[in-house]
């Protein structure tokens, strides 16, 4: 995906692209964003190198998921995961539907002086992506109910909660997407 500009939450980038997650090239930046304090939610901060190059390769190598990386201007920003909810995590907690594609979103640790709005131009852009670029009918997602901020960010991109549900190492949030609802959506009209 190679994207126009983006403009959400006041904030304008020039260009959000996400391809294939390359294991050998690009291990040492994920296994970095995934130590910091701010990826608690992912349950990997304790992961060392080898562990994240052996996890992200066990995503890569698997046919029910796909691993992406985002840059935004170039840079390299962000960390997606996609997978078939029908056959990877929620086999015993969701009734997926054709077309349902999880989603797993990582942002990079905010800079010295962070960007006001890029993870909302980051989630407009992913979200996107998968509805429209990828063709999903939903976007299913399962964030931990502690985590406040993502919680908000989704229903920002008109995420709609169906159920708490009970998933390895946390309780989370189930909830969907559809390509009407973020159209509706806030994050989803100014992208």
């Amino acid at each position: 995906m190679s994207g126009a500009p983006v403009r959400a939450a006041e904030c304008v980038v020039r260009d959000v692209t996400l391809e294939p997650f390359d294991v050998d090239r690009d291990a040492a930046t994920l296994h970095a964003w995934l130590r910091d304090p701010a990826s608690a939610f992912w349950q990997m901060t304790h992961l060392d190198a080898d562990e994240v190059r052996a996890y992200a390769r066990s995503v890569v190598d698997d046919a029910h998921q796909d691993a992406w990386l985002g840059r935004v201007d170039g840079v390299p920003t962000f960390y997606v995961e996609t997978y078939d909810p029908a056959r990877v995590l929620l086999t015993d907690v969701h009734q997926a539907l054709p077309g349902d594609v999880g989603m797993h979103l990582l942002v990079a640790p905010p800079p010295a002086e962070p960007v006001h709005g890029l993870t909302s131009a980051v989630m407009a852009a992913v979200v996107r992506f998968l509805l429209v670029d990828r063709g999903a009918g939903r976007v299913v997602v399962e964030p931990d109910v502690r985590n406040e901020r993502i919680a908000a960010k989704n229903a920002a991109a008109g995420f709609r909660v169906l159920r708490r549900v009970a998933l390895p190492g946390k309780e989370a949030l189930l909830s969907v997407c559809t390509l009407d609802a973020f159209l509706l959506s806030p994050l989803g009209r100014t992208s």
